[in-house]
């Protein structure tokens, strides 16, 4: 995979979930991982590498939290907009 992207799981219309996924080698999977916030799970791959970040509390997860572990991880900062479906429900 080599783009990040975004998917939310949803229960009666309400988010309950999400998963960042990460840009990573096909089949790759979680070997480690490390709660960094309330309601952020980032798993690494074999190779050290983050490839995903879980996110167990989508209607706490505010962009600003969100994009500053990004930054922690060297990745690229996500537009408010991208993580609106966490909210639409």
């Amino acid at each position: 995979m080599k783009e990040a992207y975004l998917e939310v799981m949803f229960r009666r219309g309400r988010a309950i979930g999400g998963y960042y996924y990460l840009p990573r080698r096909p089949g790759e999977k979680s070997v480690r991982t490390i709660r960094v916030e309330p309601g952020l799970v980032i798993d690494f791959g074999r190779s050290g590498k983050a490839i995903g970040i879980e996110i167990t509390t989508p209607g706490e997860i505010t962009a600003s939290l969100f994009n500053r572990v990004l930054r922690e991880l060297g990745l690229p900062a996500l537009k408010r907009t991208e993580l609106t479906p966490l909210r639409v429900a």
